[in-house]
């Protein structure tokens, strides 16, 4: 009876069945093995983490300078990788600096909320406000009234459009507000997709790159942008030293030297859409005419959206008047309480509107910059950058500029750009100090750089909403980003050799 026992547990086995004593089958070790396997870049990170910890430090680098660069290469290896949420990055950044490079809790807490903090967390409520009022087909009446019918035309109106409210608003609320106006437009021209393949593409494209040139415009098109002007700030103004207020960046001040970035790439948008994507129909007349029926049934706007309308311009023109006086973050809290105390949004609205993971995650990059600063870490990552680059002769000027905008464009593609930012930027600072370049010029290309992330579905929010729309291909984005990615660098290296400088 034994051996018979044995037997049948010996042949289970060697079948892969199982009776009990097949381990690769138990249900407890599968799930162990899968949760292993999805985790892995997690557990990778951990071990390069512990790898470098346990090497000696490098000539020139505090330990503690070690200890933060460690942080930053683990945290952007999951920022690359996502094993694990994104905001749990930032509570694990958080944890790091007070357990491994022995910060006080309260410094930490301290470091995480800035003006650039609450200028982030205000602007995505007021764009859960501003959607809330539900423009999306009024808006595309308006482009086609603007533009007429012609679909060369009216990818140009919708990459305006885009690109200015992107500019104020940021990409991602603009991208949720235009995909249903290029949707409108395309189910209006054919119920068949595939009959409109590539006229999707060149409205959807017109949507998300529109945005992508245009959120370098103002401090609101963004958090780079914010996370950026944060940085000059905490590295290089000093109240007592009247020399230093130049790197205390206003509203209108990043407009003067961002918004022509902006509105020259602008045009080449479209032509280079055009010339990648053929439509399949050079004119939207019949779309546009049932466009005006909806928008007839409609009606009038009502009293609400004009009121929103109001209120975000009375916002608008407090960060360009008043954000030297009184921050860029508290003008932003202070208009979304407009909008709450007015009643054109409700908390609940915001409460799920908001990614409030985001705002964490970009409190704590922040917060890891800073420390890079503190620490030494980004001042030996730059000076040994600039190193590298020396016997190949770009140690400075256009060739630094490039270098700064290549490495830049290179991350951005594989991160968010807020992330991006976060993370270049004490590096390319500190490169530009010493390289004595201007940190405001190396700045800004980093922060403009961050948006050329053309290439893939994940580089922007813009380009992953209108890949949701299902009309366009991974494949699609490839095809044309890297014409986008080559365009917007010339145009930014010319700003920065001709332009800039005289600012």
């Amino acid at each position: 009876m034994n051996n018979k026992l044995i037997r049948q547990s010996f042949d289970a086995i060697s079948q892969g069945g199982s009776i009990g004593f097949s381990l690769a089958r138990a249900p407890g070790l599968r799930a162990f093995s899968s949760f292993v396997w999805e985790r892995r870049w997690f557990w990778l990170a951990l071990v390069v983490g512990a790898l470098m910890l346990s090497l000696p430090t490098p000539v020139g680098l505090t330990r503690a300078g070690m200890i933060v660069l460690t942080i930053s290469v683990v945290a952007t290896i999951l920022f690359v990788t996502e094993p694990i949420p994104l905001p749990t990055v930032a509570l694990l950044i958080i944890i790091a600096q007070v357990v491994i490079l022995g910060l006080d809790s309260s410094d930490v807490a301290r470091s995480l909320m800035s003006d650039s903090v609450l200028f982030i967390m205000g602007s995505l409520m007021l764009a859960v406000a501003v959607v809330k009022q539900k423009l999306d087909k009024r808006i595309a009446f308006w482009i086609v009234q603007f533009t007429g019918t012609r679909t060369a035309n009216i990818c140009v109106g919708i990459s305006l459009v885009s690109g200015i409210m992107a500019s104020f608003i940021g990409e991602h609320t603009v991208a949720a507000m235009m995909l249903p106006v290029a949707i409108t437009l395309i189910s209006l021209t054919s119920d068949n997709p595939k009959r409109v393949r590539n006229l999707a593409a060149v409205l959807l494209f017109s949507i998300s790159y529109g945005c992508s040139v245009a959120g370098i415009g103002t401090p609101s098109g963004g958090a780079r942008n914010a996370i950026m002007v944060g940085y000059w700030k905490e590295f290089f103004y000093d109240p007592a030293n009247p020399e230093t207020r130049q790197f205390l960046v206003d509203y209108v001040t990043w407009m003067v030297y961002a918004y022509p970035v902006f509105l020259i790439q602008l045009p080449f948008v479209t032509l280079i859409l055009l010339r990648t994507f053929r439509p399949e129909h050079s004119d939207l007349s019949r779309a546009v005419v049932k466009l005006r029926q909806q928008i007839q049934t409609t009606g009038p706007m009502k009293s609400a959206e004009w009121v929103a309308i109001g209120t975000f311009f009375v916002v608008l023109m407090c960060w360009i008047f008043f954000s030297d006086l009184l921050g860029l973050g508290l003008i932003a809290i202070s208009g979304a309480a407009a909008f709450l105390i007015i009643g054109l949004v409700r908390w609940e609205d915001v409460n799920n509107g908001v990614n409030w993971g985001v705002v964490l995650l970009y409190a704590a990059a922040i917060s890891l910059g800073i420390q890079m600063k503190d620490t030494g870490a980004a001042l030996w990552v730059a000076t040994n950058f600039l190193e590298v680059l020396k016997p190949l002769g770009i140690e400075n000027g256009i060739p630094l500029y490039a270098a700064v905008s290549a490495l830049t464009t290179l991350v951005t593609n594989t991160m968010s750009n807020g992330a991006a930012v976060a993370v270049l930027g004490p590096i390319t600072l500190k490169l530009a100090v010493v390289a004595q370049e201007s940190p405001l010029i190396v700045g800004f290309i980093t922060a403009v750089s961050s948006s050329f992330a053309y290439l893939t579905v994940i580089g922007t929010p813009a380009c992953t909403i209108v890949y949701a729309s299902g009309y366009l291909k991974t494949t699609d984005f490839l095809k044309v980003g890297f014409k986008m990615a080559l365009m917007s660098t010339c145009v930014l290296l010319l700003t920065a050799s001709f332009y800039w400088p005289f600012l």
